[in-house]
């Protein structure tokens, strides 16, 4: 499917947009074992995928989509049926002199690289007194400028929904977290791939975990939050060593205009962050070949989107968009620089409905794209439907 490996790490460590639209707690199956009560709870959900044109991976990569320049995106019409998305949790809630404590299990099958039905885990960690240690979605936004979509993938320029190790403190709307360093954020680069990845640098380190901020709040009808990162970039080979802060933020909203209607956006920006953007189409940093030093690579993107109801469902509209500035890479002569990815932007439009309770159906159709540095582009359009049974 090319050469997306160096992006498909963290994509498929992503979370479905649609999960985040099914409260799936709220239908546990729930039993007491002395004071503690336990529930299970998840889907089973069948995705049916037709790549129009370019051939993608169960998940909507666009760093997948060929360029125009390549014969496979010549070669239309391709079907997959999976259900790798399908997923079982199972939760505890135990009352303490001091609160509630929480904990969360929970797995689907798109372990393996999304290429297999491998189970993985997606949330191990507890809450209490306002900690949570564990495995569970980054503290850097993604919530309210979410498109509801059926591709389990997001939309990139998001910040990336995913799920890392990570010791957290809330209180009230804020939270401040440390965070895994070595999963989401990627290594500092020492060059590019012709199929547009990147090379890790050999001597790439993680000394410090990376620092997360948020503050989420509502006013009326209007939901919003405000997200910060800052992370160490370094490369150390015992002799030599350099490195350099990233730093990101992130902005979003949602709006219901009416109870029919509900708006979305968000604006994501850094320099450094690397995967923390959804489908981020560069590396955070790379080594100057002349200097040696450390460059952030800035990275930009944004979501909007529109949810109406209509019917037994809802039909959603949303755009992702997520450019790199990789210029200054190229001026510096960084190996394949200019093969680089640079832009990636994707438009989703669904419809997805409930005819009964724990049923849901979806249709969508998608169009995607991918731009390198030198300009070559490649798109691809995919229709894809879904049948979720809840429990």
């Amino acid at each position: 499917m090319g050469d997306y490996n160096n992006i498909k790490r963290s994509i498929v460590f992503s979370t479905s947009s649609l999960a985040l639209a099914v409260s799936l707690a709220s239908q546990a199956y729930e039993f007491d074992v002395g004071d503690t009560t336990a529930s299970i709870y998840g889907y089973v959900k069948l995705d049916m995928i037709y790549d129009v044109d370019a051939e993608l991976p169960p998940l909507g990569v666009n760093a997948a989509i060929p360029l125009d320049s390549d014969p496979r995106s010549d070669v239309e019409g391709h079907t997959q049926l999976h259900a790798k998305q399908s997923r079982i949790a199972f939760a505890t809630s135990t009352p303490t002199k001091r609160g509630e404590l929480k904990t969360v299990i929970e797995g689907d099958f798109f372990g393996g690289g999304g290429d297999r039905e491998e189970f993985r885990l997606r949330h191990a960690y507890g809450e209490w007194n306002g900690i949570t240690a564990g495995q569970t979605f980054t503290n850097f936004g993604f919530i309210y400028a979410m498109n509801r979509i059926i591709d389990f993938k997001p939309q990139p320029g998001l910040p990336q929904g995913a799920r890392q190790g990570q010791l957290r403190y809330t209180t009230g709307g804020f939270s401040v977290a440390l965070e895994d360093p070595t999963n989401l954020g990627g290594s500092v680069a020492s060059g590019f791939t012709p199929g547009g990845g990147y090379v890790a640098h050999a001597d790439s380190k993680d000394t410090l975990p990376d620092l997360t901020l948020r503050y989420m709040g509502e006013a009326g009808s209007l939901r919003y939050g405000i997200s910060g990162l800052l992370r160490q970039l370094e490369v150390d080979d015992g002799t030599d060593n350099d490195s350099t802060l990233g730093w990101g933020i992130n902005l979003e909203a949602e709006y219901a205009v009416t109870p029919a209607l509900t708006l979305r956006g968000g604006v994501t920006h850094g320099e450094g962050i690397g995967g923390y953007i959804e489908e981020a189409p560069a590396a955070p940093a790379y080594v100057d070949p002349v200097s040696g030093d450390v460059e952030p690579i800035t990275l930009t993107g944004g979501t909007v989107g529109v949810r109406v109801a209509a019917g037994p469902g809802h039909i959603n509209l949303g755009y992702g968009y997520a450019t790199a500035d990789l210029d200054d890479a190229i001026q510096a002569g960084v190996a394949n620089a200019e093969l680089a990815n640079e832009t990636f932007t994707d438009l989703h439009l669904n419809y997805i409905w409930s005819p009964i309770r724990n049923v849901f159906y979806g249709m969508e159709v998608s169009h995607q794209t991918r731009e390198i540095a030198n300009g070559e582009e490649g798109d691809a359009v995919r229709l894809q439907g879904m049948v979720m049974y809840r429990f």
